[in-house]
């Protein structure tokens, strides 16, 4: 058999059918195939096709109603932010009043450490991973800033070691043992956007707690990808984007997650504005804010409703096919699209080869990734993306990509290191 007819007999073996059918996956830009081989979900995700009717249905509700769709509409737009609730809650395992879906991903990080970055005492630092996504790296500093503090010294960049690629969990759990006291903020990436490592969030948050650290995750690289458990691993804070593995749209409206300890605790400051008010008094348009004991304390403005119609589409599609579902059949095609990649000669898998400490995506270090990219695509319609000088990052996202898609991506690479 084939290494093709052996991808293709896996697909219609695999216990989770592809919902290929519910997303529209762009033509290929070269190759034998009409359609791509779309590897790229990490970076943004396909439009499911239910998009387009679910955004006409609230621009008809918007054009017949005008401004009495607030109430009328057929999801009413002054509580809209209320039908995701539940099922964001499902998808990062926390309460329902410990979500609300608002704003862009560095907006809600910005808003959490205005709450929680409380530096005092000798207690200033704020520990981030040394190949953390770059708006993080910009975020930290300028709170650093913020607080009249230097941020050369004030910000913590965790290594691995020389020669490795991936942070090792002992060594993040020393150093919190070893320097936690001065630590304020913990705030690391829950699958890192660059190796595609995925973090022991468990066991490195109850380290930073115990250490006294407030602790804080970016999920922009693991909501959607892995199973999630933030209520019960006991973070503090926790914030993600919409479309990459959620499939909600370029600059999709994003996610937050406050601990219930917190959302209680009307003590914990924050940045405040209309939306964060009790809704019961919210129209009394009084000058004092009564903030719910809800994560909504932190939403600022009224819900964009054209904006959180694609993220409810893609919630749906997450509830109806579960996370432990699709999680299963990520380690499958990963499992079998690594072990395509490690008999490529010159490629170089830089994601761990545990599935414990991976999510769906790929990293390969490979020379001039950003020519390999463009000749992946232009000339065998696979897409991925680069990151400059030497990674090429691919996630065989289980809801849309199939193993053929892997064999494809496998053998076109393989072909362009001997040519």
């Amino acid at each position: 058999m084939s290494t093709e007819q052996e991808a293709r007999r896996l697909d219609e073996a695999d216990p989770l059918p592809t919902l290929r059918g519910e997303f529209l996956v762009p033509p290929a830009p070269g190759g034998p195939f009409a359609e791509a081989a779309y590897f790229a979900g990490n970076s943004l995700g396909l439009q499911p096709r239910a998009t387009a009717a679910r955004l006409t249905e609230e621009l008809q509700d918007w054009a017949t109603y005008a401004v009495e769709g607030h109430t009328q509409a057929r999801r009413p737009w002054v509580d809209y932010h209320e039908l995701l609730r539940e099922p964001a809650a499902r998808l990062v395992g926390a309460l329902p009043h410990e979500v609300v879906a608002m704003n862009t991903l560095t907006v809600n990080l910005h808003l959490m450490m205005a709450s929680f970055y409380r530096p005092r005492d000798g207690r200033t630092r704020i520990v981030i991973e040394d190949s953390a996504f770059p708006s993080d790296s910009y975020a930290v500093a300028s709170q650093a800033v913020h607080h009249g503090l230097d941020p050369v010294e004030t910000v913590v960049r965790l290594t691995p070691r020389d020669g490795e690629d991936n942070l090792r969990t002992e060594d993040v759990l020393a150093f919190l043992e070893r320097e936690g006291d001065t630590v304020a903020l913990l705030m690391l990436g829950g699958v890192n956007y660059l190796t595609g490592q995925l973090m022991d969030m468990a066991a490195i948050t109850k380290a930073g707690r115990a250490a006294g650290a407030v602790v804080g995750w970016d999920l922009a690289h693991a909501a959607g990808n892995v199973p999630l458990r933030l209520h019960d691993w006991d973070v503090d804070f926790a914030a993600w984007c919409t479309y990459k593995y959620l499939n909600s749209g370029p600059g999709a409206v994003a996610g937050c997650f406050v601990h219930e300890r917190h959302v209680r605790d009307a003590s914990v400051p924050k940045l405040a504005g209309w939306w964060g008010t009790d809704p019961a008094t919210r129209f009394r348009m009084a000058p004092d804010i009564d903030p719910p004991a809800s994560a909504d304390a932190w939403q600022l403005s009224n819900p964009p409703i054209l904006a959180l119609a694609p993220v409810l589409v893609s919630l749906e599609i997450f509830d109806r096919v579960g996370m432990d579902a699709l999680r299963s059949k990520s380690e499958r095609l990963t499992a079998y699209l690594a072990e395509r990649f490690a008999a490529i000669p010159g490629v170089e898998v830089i994601t761990p080869p545990d599935p414990q400490q991976r999510g769906t995506q790929l990293s390969v270090r490979i020379a001039d990734a950003g020519t390999m990219v463009r000749r992946l695509a232009e000339e065998h319609g696979v897409i991925a993306d680069a990151r400059e000088p030497d990674v090429i990052r691919f996630a065989p996202v289980p809801l849309y990509c199939t193993f053929h898609d892997c064999h494809r991506a496998a053998e076109a690479l393989a072909g362009l290191t001997r040519s």
